[in-house]
């Protein structure tokens, strides 16, 4: 089994920053991409970032928001910049993983809040 612990979300004003962790741990063998989703209410999920072989962004935050990882911590990051109010969801973090069973297995988040509003 593979936990993911995210961390980092919280209310901020528009044009602030923020900085989101998530933490993988459990019976990994290695991580094929981490990577981040939002969901805004009554909104289906949403593709964020991810951070793998190569890195992309939605277009929606390319130019203020950064992903990076630290994999001997099995952490990603995602740094937030000149957050706007429609960028309030709850993000969730995503990893997909070759877990010690040789599986390749893909697991979610519980989510952090982010809320941006003045």
């Amino acid at each position: 089994q593979v936990q993911l612990v995210e961390s980092g979300g919280g209310l901020v004003q528009p044009g602030g920053s923020l900085r989101l962790s998530c933490a993988a741990s459990g019976s990994i063998l290695s991580i094929y991409a981490m990577g981040w989703y939002r969901q805004a209410p009554g909104k289906q999920r949403e593709f964020v970032a991810t951070s793998g072989g190569m890195t992309n962004y939605a277009d929606s935050v390319k130019g203020r928001f950064t992903i990076s990882r630290d994999n001997a911590k099995n952490t990603v990051y995602l740094q937030m910049n000149g957050l706007k109010p429609e960028d309030t969801a709850v993000y969730y973090c995503n990893a997909d993983v070759l877990t010690t069973r040789r599986a390749r297995e893909n697991y979610w988040g519980q989510g952090t809040q982010v809320t941006v509003s003045s």
